[in-house]
């Protein structure tokens, strides 16, 4: 991805050289010390990943210590109303309709009505996200919340009381700060079928460089801050290593002469030039990163003047949100699903989440620690012999599914650092369940696109596809390893063995559990020892 030489459709659009010789004649190094500098024409997607953080942040607080009164504000569904014109009567009328009705076929014909109604409202304010909303609107955004009296008592006491900030700086975001995300141009615009571009259309061709080569600058600069904190680390241990050697006690009886080195000190030798060779060979990665992270900014900036040559005009605004708005529609429909409850606000009728299943942002993050210390490997990605982790994004759907989605396993521009994206429903009936679906499904996409063409044949799609054919199972074998995956997670790593014996084989072999999980099994079972004596086979013929 970073091999220090122009990339060849920068080239080809700019006439310049793809040559080695290029890629950083006349441009020495860049002062190491100034690459992690703060510079405010970054954009914050970049600098939000740290791929030195192995947990999740431990949670203190839960609700706001003061719940807002916004709902106790009688003219509310007014100000969510206000000033979005035509649009909003039809909802009103709708929705009058709808409530009055007393047919069942009437009330059904309103109810679909409203809610084709609502999304194209619900559009109008979405485009107001980027800049400044009123508190009614941003929790119709966040919460579905159109008119408080929806909803009962304890359940706005319950929504005035969580917390609106995001407080521990996780990719965990609700729909409001998502489109502002979008809209203002901190998040890329999530994936779609795109509109071939015309050759002929340079202007659009360089604002799609630009974004390509954009990631690669992200991803060399997160590659080289990892490497950066892991010869701090090992610099570390080298010292302690080198300290502890050097403890001596004097001798009894023999002034200024002092013990010879314990057994335990010699073994600090070899352990030190291990050390020594690890730290030589993670330096010339540094180097290599470095350059990397250069050629990927030099060609960053020579698009920019290209693009500043010939006048071009980005616009992110509306167009994104609109683009966005119908991803995050299509997002909401497949987390519900053909025969789920499509209904777009939310009201008593059908809000019966416990408040322990609500995906609010600090339940959320709960939730995805509490699967990572079960599956420690569920956000990592491999790149350059060096496993990163790296959070997806997590964009909470105020709608009443109850199967998460993975809806971009990385960004198309940069595959090595970015991050994924996963949609989970606000109001699903286990939240656990709809944070593992879209785990899996997440877990599926990435192995899947890592294979590529292989997929069926290698890694863990691979073997799971292989074992899917041979037992002539029909339908959807992604769905078919999802629901295998949530009995893996809740089944299997309690003891309780419910999958396929060759299906655990593959389980254990390419999703590993933590170590102190599998320390637990191998006592509860011969089946899952059986599978902790192959981890140490494996480990001892190098082959794991």
């Amino acid at each position: 991805m970073f091999q220090g030489e122009l990339d060849p459709e920068i080239a080809e659009l700019l006439g310049a050289s793809t040559g080695a010789d290029q890629a950083v004649q006349g441009n020495p190094l860049p002062d190491f010390a100034k690459l992690f500098q703060n510079d405010s024409t970054e954009e914050p997607e970049s600098l939000e990943i740290d791929l030195t953080e192995r947990t999740f942040p431990s949670i203190a607080k839960r609700f706001a210590d003061i719940p807002i009164t916004v709902f106790e504000d009688p003219n509310y569904y007014k100000a969510v109303l206000a000033g979005e014109g035509d649009i909003a009567q039809r909802v009103h009328a709708l929705l009058q309709k709808y409530i009055n009705a007393k047919d069942p076929k009437d009330r059904s014909v309103f109810r679909q009505q409203f809610i084709t109604a609502f999304w194209e409202f619900l559009l109008c304010v979405a485009r107001k996200a980027p800049g400044k909303i009123s508190a009614p609107k941003k929790n119709l955004l966040r919460f579905g919340i159109l008119h408080p009296s929806f909803i009962e008592a304890r359940g706005k006491e319950f929504f005035a009381k969580i917390i609106l900030e995001n407080d521990l700086n996780q990719p965990v975001y609700y729909l409001d700060e998502w489109i502002k995300g979008v809209g203002t141009g901190a998040i890329r615009n999530s994936s779609t079928d795109e509109v071939r571009i015309s050759r002929s259309n340079s202007q659009m061709k360089l604002v799609q460089l630009l974004e390509k080569a954009a990631g690669k600058r992200d991803g060399a600069r997160n590659l080289l801050k990892a490497k950066s904190e892991e010869r701090l680390r090992l610099e570390s241990v080298l010292e302690e290593k080198v300290k502890f050697i050097s403890e001596h006690y004097p001798m009894e009886g023999m002034p200024g002469v002092y013990s010879n080195y314990t057994e335990f000190q010699k073994k600090g030798f070899s352990e030190i030039q291990e050390i020594l060779k690890t730290m030589i060979r993670s330096d010339r990665e540094l180097e290599s990163f470095i350059r990397d992270f250069h050629q990927a900014e030099s060609d960053v900036h020579t698009i920019e003047q290209k693009i500043e040559e010939e006048g071009v005009v980005v616009e992110v605004d509306m167009r994104a949100v609109d683009t966005e708005f119908e991803t995050v529609r299509q997002m909401t429909k497949m987390t519900i699903g053909r025969q789920g409850n499509h209904f777009p606000i939310l009201t008593k009728e059908y809000f019966h989440s416990s408040q322990n299943d609500v995906a609010y942002r600090e339940n959320v993050i709960s939730a995805l620690a509490w699967l990572e210390s079960i599956d420690p490997e569920v956000f990592c990605r491999s790149y350059k012999n060096r496993l990163n982790r790296i959070v997806p994004y997590v964009v909470l759907l105020p709608s009443y599914g109850d199967m998460g989605i993975c809806w971009e396993p990385f960004d198309r521009f940069n595959r090595a650092t970015s991050r994924g994206r996963i949609a989970v429903p606000m109001y699903s009936k286990n939240l656990n369940m709809a944070i593992l679906s879209a785990a899996a499904d997440l877990r599926w996409q990435v192995a899947k696109e890592k294979a590529s063409y292989y997929w069926m044949e290698e890694g863990i799609t691979g073997n799971y596809y292989q074992w899917f054919t041979s037992r002539k199972l029909k339908g959807d074998v992604k769905e078919y390893f999802i629901q295998d995956y949530i009995t893996w997670i809740t089944k299997e790593s309690e003891g309780t063995q419910k999958l396929d014996k060759e299906v655990r084989g593959i389980f254990w072999r390419f999703l590993p559990f933590a170590q102190p999980v599998k320390d637990k099994l191998k006592g509860r079972s011969y089946v899952y020892q059986e599978l902790y004596q192959r981890d140490i086979n494996r480990t001892l013929s190098d082959g794991y």
